[in-house]
Formats: C-alpha cells, sequence, structure tokens
C-alpha cells in the first residue's frame, strides 16, 4: 500500500552533509553529537545536518521497545534511545543516517518528514534495481521476495521542538546472522535482507553517495559537504 504523499512545501537553504565512514562510531558518541548539533539548530547556530555513519555491533530500543523482543541480551551492547519504534540493529555493512532537520520550516509537517524518509530510500533501492516498498501498519522499507516479505531498511525519529534526530538505516551488506538476537522493530513474521543479499555489489560509501544524490532529488535541497568530525 502506497502512501499518499503530502503537497510539497518550499525548501529553506542547504543542509549540510557529513560521511564518517572511515571507521565504526561509537554510539552513545554518535548520539552525544547529534544532540549538540540540533541544539545549535534550534538555536540557529549551526546548519541542518544529514551524518552518515557506521556503528559498531549493537542493539538499540526505542520507546516502544518490549522486554520480550530483546532475545539474547548479552550478544551485543543494548542501548535505550529517544527515537520511535522497538528493538533494532547497527554494525558494520549497514548505513545509519542521522537527519537533523528545522520541521518548524516545513510547515511543522512529521507526516509529511516521514514520508520524505520513506522516498528517499526506496529511489536509492531503485538505482540498483530493488524495488522498495511500504507496507500498512510496518515501519521501514520492505522487499517483497515471492510470498516472502523482507526488511531492508529502517525508519526510526525523534522530534524535539521541531528539529529532527535519529533517522533511517539502509542494510547495504550487515551480517544478518545479528538480528537474530531480537526481533526487529517487534515484527516476528517477517525477515530481513540487505543490498548484497539481494545480489547486489555495492560498497557502504558507494551507496551513501547514491544516498547523496537522492537525498537532494527527493527533499529538494542542495547539498553542501561538511567537514568530519574530529
Amino acid at each position: 500500500m502506497v502512501t499518499a504523499r503530502p503537497t510539497a512545501l518550499e525548501a529553506p537553504e542547504n543542509v549540510a552533509w557529513r560521511a564518517d565512514l572511515t571507521h565504526p562510531v561509537d554510539y552513545p558518541a554518535a548520539v552525544a553529537a547529534m544532540e549538540r548539533r540540533v541544539a545549535a539548530i534550534r538555536d540557529g547556530t549551526a546548519p541542518e545536518l544529514v551524518r552518515l555513519l557506521e556503528h559498531p555491533p549493537l542493539y538499540t530500543a526505542g520507546t516502544s521497545a518490549r522486554p520480550e523482543d530483546l532475545l539474547e541480551p548479552h550478544r551485543f551492547p543494548v542501548y535505550r534511545t529517544g527515537r520511535g519504534g522497538q528493538y533494532t540493529y547497527h554494525g558494520p555493512g549497514q548505513l545509519v543516517a542521522y537527519v537533523m532537520l528545522d520541521l518548524s520550516r516545513r510547515g511543522c509537517d512529521v507526516r509529511r518528514f516521514v514520508c520524505d524518509l520513506e522516498d528517499w530510500l526506496v529511489a536509492t533501492l531503485a538505482r540498483y534495481g530493488v524495488r522498495g516498498e511500504r507496507r500498512a501498519g510496518r515501519v521501514g522499507i520492505w522487499v517483497a521476495r515471492g510470498s516472502r516479505e523482507e526488511k531492508i531498511a529502517a525508519i526510526g525519529i525523534r522530534v524535539r521542538r521541531w528539529v529532527s534526530f535519529h533517522g533511517v538505516a539502509l542494510n547495504v551488506a550487515p551480517d544478518l546472522a545479528h538480528f537474530a538476537g531480537i526481533v526487529p522493530c517487534g515484527i516476528a513474521d517477517h525477515g530481513v535482507t540487505s543490498l548484497a543479499d539481494l545480489g547486489v555489489a555495492a560498497t557502504v560509501p558507494e551507496v551513501a553517495q547514491v544516498m547523496r544524490g537522492t537525498f537532494a532529488d527527493v527533499f529538494g535541497r542542495t547539498i553542501a559537504p561538511e567537514a568530519p568530525a574530529s
């Protein structure tokens, strides 16, 4: 089922773009940096930012996470997080994009923002000949494989005073066995997949470059590169 896209709004100025892909980034450090940047965006002292990175293997629990969905609590570190959603896995081979945008400059429209994130992922997958789809009642982007549907990308956001936190995670070539320690996003009846699992040979930096172009296409924004964090 395809969700109707809301009417486009006038786009503000450029969004900064940072890809930190030389090594996996510590999760608490990434969240702390995101908190600082969101506060600066809210105060008008820093531009909006999309930051792309990988994390070491870990599980995160969103605000709706259920204890019974953490099947192997000692397998990897588990972090409570303020994003929406349930349990998810992050690790090498998965491209995470933290999207820090001022939604007050977009009509305070959270529904549109989520729709744009979905369209961004769908457009990125299409560049590799993969048909990503929405599913009613299920968050994220899915791929149909015969009678089976598998999740290839997760979405989890938080909005504070109309500035967005967290974002999306696209499975490029992670170890899919690591998802076995949780019930991903609380959905037990469907699997997970990746570009590599679908036969697409692409690296995380290559997909990051594609996501940069599709972000500009979907959000109607010009991207301004920003130096990596120290």
